[in-house]
């Protein structure tokens, strides 16, 4: 305000209504003297902003960690391609049964030079008192699809399991599906499916106990080299493949995460626009005297636009560091992509500019003659 009525005394004339750049300079010099003196006001708007940016950011990585986790597994078990039931969608976590003897029929076509069994299937694991969901995995002893442990060592015999670390167990620990008791020897991280149910990794002989009853059924056939062609009643999927289907059974769940982040976006704009309007409402005076002066409503949508972008990125910011932290408050992985960061602050630019158009209505509406008044 102090501004504004040095600039009302040291002027001897009306300048034109078309400001000069120097005119536009001024306003930004009051723009942000404004910010200055309502700094708390700011504050809160630009922390409650940056909480919304941070929430879409992790809505962000959420619907990107259902892509992560899948690609993780797959490409873990080491395979060129995977041979399932003819018909078969594809999904890693919901593969048709096979008989057994499919991996000797698999092995002998050309273009193979090595082929494994391997079992996925989401279960209930009774850990303690409680019950947890698994992917209990099986397959051959140190063959395709076995896990490469992060501590302790791999499934050597019956009863053994290697877990992601999600679960919670050390090694040592124990749990037990269907029945069967088994031992953790060793862990992994980042193997999960299904929106962050930690893989549990057996033998194909416990598996196949756990799903079959025991009896000889497979998942899929894993193989080194990709297979000229097939036995009747099979099809070859690569790992591409394998994971598009089973990212399409998550489709509705990262539509729905992608909707509620644009919700997040329209959050942040309100937000930082009642902040604008509030301001606005708050500096009549200070537009009376800028219009009595020649400013024209573009030079005061500017200053308005500043004060708009400036909260909005400063908000972009601090969420860009706090969204790291708050990581661990979803159980399912949240892996936030480095496009969401490079985003940001063109959204926030977009926010704000949008933003100030909630006021802008304010400030042209007023009348010059407030500037005079008593």
């Amino acid at each position: 305000m102090e501004l504004v009525r040095s600039a009302t005394t040291s002027s001897n004339r009306v300048p034109e209504s078309r400001p000069s750049g120097r005119g536009t300079v001024g306003i930004l010099a009051i723009t942000l003297q404004d910010l200055r003196f309502r700094a708390r006001q700011f504050l809160i708007a630009v922390v409650g902003a940056a909480l919304v940016f941070a929430m879409g950011l992790l809505l962000s990585g959420m619907a990107a960690g259902f892509s992560f986790e899948i690609v993780q597994t797959v490409q873990a078990m080491r395979a060129d391609s995977w041979v399932l039931a003819a018909g078969s969608p594809g999904r890693v976590a919901a593969l048709p049964a096979l008989p057994a003897s499919s991996v000797a029929a698999v092995a002998r076509v050309p273009g193979v030079t090595r082929a494994d069994p391997v079992v996925v299937a989401p279960q209930a694991a009774q850990v303690g008192s409680s019950s947890r969901s698994v992917v209990l995995i099986g397959t051959a002893l140190g063959g395709l699809g076995s896990a490469v442990v992060r501590t302790g060592h791999g499934v050597r015999g019956n009863s053994e399991a290697v877990v992601d670390a999600r679960l919670g167990l050390g090694i040592g620990s124990r749990f037990t599906v269907s029945g069967l008791r088994f031992t953790v020897v060793g862990t992994v991280v980042d193997r999960t499916l299904l929106a962050g149910e930690p893989n549990a990794y057996v033998t194909l002989h416990d598996a196949q106990a756990v799903l079959y009853g025991g009896r000889p059924l497979i998942g899929a056939v894993l193989t080194s080299g990709t297979p000229a062609a097939v036995p009747a009643r099979m099809s070859v999927h690569t790992n591409t493949q394998i994971e598009a289907a089973s990212l399409n059974q998550m489709a509705p769940a990262v539509s729905s995460i992608n909707n509620s982040r644009v919700f997040m976006w329209v959050i942040a704009a309100l937000l930082v626009a009642a902040l604008v309007y509030v301001t606005a409402l708050e500096r009549t005076r200070d537009f009376a005297v800028l219009k009595a002066l020649g400013s024209s409503s573009g030079t005061l949508f500017v200053g308005l636009a500043v004060q708009a972008v400036l909260v909005a990125l400063a908000a972009a910011a601090i969420a860009a560091l706090i969204s790291n932290f708050m990581k661990g408050l979803f159980a399912q992985p949240v892996e936030i992509p480095t496009s969401a960061f490079v985003i940001l602050p063109l959204i926030a630019l977009v926010v704000g500019i949008l933003s100030s158009l909630a006021a802008l209505r304010r400030a042209v509406s007023v009348d010059p003659a407030v500037a005079f008044a008593g």
